[in-house]
C-alpha cells in the first residue's frame, strides 16, 4: 500500500522483516517440538535459538537463484548456524511455515484493527449521546419524512459497528490458525504434536484438517468482514457528505486554519475526508472478489492464491486501519449546526406532520382510508402552492369539525416523534 494511506504501526506488521521474523519463530518452535519428542537433541535446539538469524538482502539474493522464497529463507538462516543447521525445516513443507506464520502475523494485525474498531465505536457513542436530543429532519428517498435526532442517526452507526466487531472477532479467529501437517495434510512425516506445540506457543489454533494449505474460505470470510466494516464507514461518510451540502449545511467536516478547499474557488469547504473513505472502501470491496476467487484451489493446493494474497491482505488491513483512525477523527471533530437542522425542518411547510394529522382523524372515528384521502389533497396543495400545511388543516371544514385546536396543535409538535429516543438509546446500550 502507498505510504499516503499507511500508518507506521500497521506498516511495521507487514514489513518484510516482520514476515521473516514470524517464519523464523515457526521454524524455531518446530525444532523445540521435535526436541520434546526426542528427535532433535536439546543442545542443538539451544544452538539454533542462539544463532538463528536472517538477512533480508541475503534472502533476496539467494532467491534470485532458487526462485523459491522459503528455500532462500531457510538457506539464509542456515548460514548463521553450524552443524545444527540440518534440523532447520526438518519434516516441514513450505506452507507449514508460511501459513502458520501468516496466522500469527494476522493475529498481530487483528489486535491493531480491533483496537481501532473499539476506539471508533467509543467515538460514535460519545457523539451520539452529545446529540441525543438534537432534532433534525429524517429523510427517506432523499425527501423529508418525519423528525428524528442527530443522536439517533449516530446510534444506528454505533449499533452497526458493534455488529461489525462481533463479525470481525469471529472471522479473525478463523484466520488466526496454523497448519503443520505436511505436503498434503496427512502428517506423513511430522506428528500432529508439532503442529499443536507450535500453535499453542503462538497462541493460534491448529486447523482441524488441512491440505498443503489452510482452507481459503477462512480468508474469504475474513476479507468479507473487512469489506463490510469499510462499507459501513462508507455509508456513514456518505451521510456526512449529504448533510454537508450547501443547501442543507447541517454538519461540516472540521476545516482547519489555512486549509484550502479548491485551487480555483476560495470559498470551497469540501467533505474530502468522507469522500476519501468512500473511495478506499471500493478498493477493499474489490479485494474481496479476489479473496473469493482464491478459495477454489486445485486438489491439495496450487499456488494461484499466493500472489494475490501478498497484495489483498496487507492492502485491505492497512487501508481499514487508516479508515478507522481517520474517520474516527472526522466524527470526533465534526461541526454540527442544530439551528440549520431546525430551519430545514420547516422548509417543507410542515408537511412532515401529515401522518400525525391522519392518525388524529382515525382516532376520532374516521377510517384510515377516509383520513388519508382527506389529508393527501391538502399536502398536494401545500407542495404545489408552497403554502403552510397547518393553515390548510386548520382551514379545512371537515377536519375542524373532527379535531379540536389542541388536537391539531399536538399533531404539529415535533416532540411527539422523539418521545422514545431514550428507550432506543437504552436498547442500543448508550444509556443505562
Amino acid at each position: 500500500m502507498i505510504p499516503r494511506y499507511t500508518r507506521p504501526e500497521m506498516a511495521a506488521l507487514w514489513s518484510e522483516t516482520n514476515r521473516y521474523q514470524t517464519w523464523l519463530e515457526v521454524e524455531i518452535l518446530a525444532t523445540e517440538a521435535w526436541a520434546e519428542l526426542g528427535i532433535i537433541p536439546k543442545e542443538d535446539v539451544e544452538k539454533i535459538h542462539q544463532g538463528a538469524a536472517f538477512d533480508v538482502a541475503r534472502i533476496l539474493e539467494i532467491e534470485e537463484e532458487t526462485r523459491h522464497d522459503v528455500v532462500a529463507f531457510t538457506r539464509c538462516v542456515s548460514e548463521f548456524l553450524g552443524e545444527e543447521r540440518k534440523w532447520v525445516h526438518y519434516g516441514l513443507t513450505s506452507t507449514d511455515v508460511v501459513d502458520t506464520a501468516y496466522g500469527y502475523q494476522l493475529k498481530q494485525v487483528n489486535q491493531l484493527l480491533r483496537q481501532g474498531i473499539e476506539a471508533f465505536i467509543e467515538i460514535i457513542g460519545q457523539k451520539a449521546i452529545e446529540h441525543k436530543d438534537t432534532v433534525m429532519m429524517g429523510r427517506t428517498h432523499g425527501v423529508h419524512a418525519e423528525p428524528t435526532t442527530f443522536g439517533l442517526k449516530l446510534a444506528t452507526w454505533y449499533s452497526e459497528m458493534k455488529r461489525n466487531l462481533v463479525r470481525f472477532n469471529l472471522a479473525a479467529e478463523g484466520v488466526e490458525a496454523g497448519k503443520i501437517s505436511g505436503a498434503v495434510g496427512t502428517f506423513a512425516n511430522i506428528p500432529p504434536f508439532v503442529e499443536e506445540y507450535v500453535c499453542d506457543k503462538l497462541d493460534i489454533r491448529p486447523q482441524e484438517v488441512s491440505t498443503q494449505v489452510l482452507p481459503r474460505d477462512l480468508h474469504a470470510e475474513y476479507m468479507s468482514s473487512l469489506a463490510l466494516i469499510a462499507t459501513s464507514i462508507e455509508c456513514f461518510a456518505t451521510e456526512i457528505r449529504g448533510l454537508q451540502k450547501s443547501e442543507q449545511r447541517e454538519v461540516e467536516e472540521f476545516f482547519a486554519k489555512g486549509q484550502k478547499g479548491s485551487s480555483a474557488m476560495p470559498h470551497k469547504r469540501n467533505p474530502i475526508g468522507s469522500e476519501n473513505m468512500c473511495g478506499l472502501a471500493r478498493v477493499i470491496r474489490g479485494h474481496l472478489v479476489t479473496a473469493y476467487e482464491n478459495v477454489a484451489l486445485w486438489h491439495e493446493r496450487d499456488i494461484s492464491h499466493s500472489s494475490a494474497e501478498r497484495i489483498i491482505l496487507p492492502d485491505s488491513t492497512i487501508l481499514l486501519d487508516y479508515m478507522l483512525v481517520r474517520f474516527g477523527k472526522i466524527v470526533r471533530e465534526l461541526t454540527v449546526f442544530p439551528e440549520n437542522m431546525k430551519r430545514n425542518m420547516h422548509a417543507t411547510h410542515q408537511l412532515i406532520y401529515s401522518q400525525q394529522v391522519m392518525l388524529q382523524l382515525v382516532a376520532k372515528g374516521m377510517t384510515r382510508e377516509q383520513a388519508y384521502d382527506l389529508v393527501q389533497p391538502l399536502t398536494a396543495k401545500a407542495w404545489d402552492e408552497q403554502v403552510d400545511f397547518r393553515q390548510l388543516v386548520e382551514g379545512n371544514e371537515t377536519i375542524s369539525t373532527v379535531l379540536t385546536a389542541d388536537d391539531i396543535a399536538s399533531a404539529f409538535d415535533y416532540h411527539h416523534h422523539l418521545k422514545q429516543v431514550e428507550v432506543i438509546f437504552k436498547r442500543v446500550g448508550l444509556l443505562d
